[in-house]
């Protein structure tokens, strides 16, 4: 089947970024774009909850040409859809068995998972859950877990080559290039090597278009409704 329309259900600089930025590799502008205030906590409205009942962004909405509408709510699963889907724009290797392979996904899950669960532990207890319920502790550990184990690990990977599986830019990149976006806002990722590496895929106009509106972006939610909705 063909794809015939594409749909995001996204917010500014949340995980729909680096969907966004996938989309806007791959189709340029030709996909819709529905923003979710997810401070004003719409995520938790009835009419999301059918959209996704994980009550968060992003959501991919797949029209095919059959006219079938499917809904994916995974990012990393959109992103490596995508890179398949559309194999002309050469972001990531062929789907066949090879080391090459191998390395592209094992770092497109190391971003979304390992690298994403610390960033967001961070993230909840410093800036979305109530005073009350913070843990300093679970910030400390997962600071010092990112600061110890995760940056060597990629620092590793950009002194041997500019992108996170080599010399070329890959699907991978959107999301640990988006891990990376996060962690210096929180005053991590803040070597050289990684200044060098954003500065390299910033120049992509794909990720212009995907972060164009990340001002509208609020770091602290805790003054928002969302507050109130939070479930994690």
């Amino acid at each position: 089947m063909l794809i015939q329309h594409l749909k995001l259900y996204h917010y500014p600089a949340s995980r729909s970024a680096r969907t966004k930025w996938m989309l806007h590799e791959v189709v340029g502008d030709a996909f819709e774009v529905e923003n979710v205030d997810l401070y004003a906590a719409v995520q938790y409205s009835a009419e999301f909850l059918r959209v996704n009942p994980n009550h968060a962004v992003p959501v991919l909405e797949i029209t095919w040409d059959n006219g079938t509408l499917q809904r994916m709510l995974e990012s990393a699963a959109m992103v490596a859809f995508l890179a398949d889907a559309f194999p002309d724009a050469g972001l990531a290797p062929s789907p066949d068995a090879s080391p090459e392979r191998a390395d592209y996904l094992h770092f497109l899950h190391f971003g979304s998972t390992w690298m994403d669960m610390m960033l967001w532990q961070i993230r909840a207890h410093e800036h979305v859950l109530p005073e009350a319920e913070r843990d300093p502790r679970t910030v400390a550990r997962y600071r010092k877990k990112f600061r110890e184990e995760i940056e060597p690990q990629l620092a590793a990977r950009l002194e041997q080559a500019p992108f996170v599986c080599g010399q070329t830019f890959t699907a991978a990149d959107c999301i640990v290039g988006h891990a990376v976006f996060w962690a210096r806002g929180y005053g991590l990722c803040r070597g050289e090597i990684f200044q060098r590496y954003l500065s390299l895929i910033s120049q992509r106009p794909a990720f212009g278009a995907a972060f164009s509106d990340v001002r509208e972006f609020v770091l602290d939610a805790t003054q928002q409704p969302l507050s109130a909705r939070f479930t994690g």
